[in-house]
């Protein structure tokens, strides 16, 4: 035999030999095992909480009392092109701002309308709580951190378009649906809930 038909033999037991070693033969029946990609489990059930009543919330500004709360939902803003789509706590500059109510922080963004912002959404995702014109966040505050009522989330400012020296909190409450992301949502009235007056309307 030539030495040409040697290495051509030589070259196929070694092929041969590679594909072999890519398969697993299993101990019992003689198959071949199959290999089931890796997928990511389920996330566990969130616990569902109780439906948001009535003052449930707390005042999400230090010192704020509750009769000094004023209902400016619907008031015009931007010239009259929109009307306002929250409630606006005010307070001097770098007054604490403090969480409502439980939940997670769901989103840190800042934009030209609501400057440094912050997005908690409840514990059964049915509610997501909005806070703007925040001067800057509390330390140690990132997105996925869970919350519970009245821990500081960061502090009064004039930021967006709050206007220069017009510090307050805007608290905004959206109502969620299953699937829906932090800037989606209805937006509901806050006021009875902070003021403790009624049901959000």
């Amino acid at each position: 035999m030539t030495r040409t038909f040697w290495i051509i033999l030589g070259l196929i037991v070694v092929v041969a030999g590679g594909f072999a070693s890519m398969l697993s033969f299993g101990s019992s029946g003689g198959g071949i095992e199959r290999h089931v990609p890796w997928r990511k489990p389920a996330p566990p059930a969130e616990v569902v909480a109780a439906p948001v009543t009535p003052g449930a919330l707390a005042v999400p500004v230090a010192g704020v009392p509750r009769k000094a709360i004023a209902d400016s939902w619907n008031d015009a803003r931007g010239g009259g092109l929109r009307g306002h789509h929250g409630t606006d706590l005010m307070a001097p500059g770098g007054t604490p701002v403090v969480a409502a109510a439980p939940g997670r922080i769901e989103k840190l963004f800042q934009s030209g309308l609501g400057g440094i912002t912050l997005y908690v959404r409840s514990p059964d995702r049915r509610w997501t709580y909005y806070y703007a014109h925040l001067a800057g966040y509390a330390a140690g505050i990132r997105e996925g951190m869970a919350v519970k009522t009245g821990d500081l989330l960061g502090y009064v400012g004039d930021t967006g378009d709050a206007g220069a020296g017009n510090y307050h909190l805007h608290f905004g409450l959206t109502r969620m649906q299953p699937g829906e992301r932090w800037y989606q949502g209805e937006n509901v009235n806050p006021y009875p809930m902070l003021a403790g007056t009624g049901s959000p309307r």
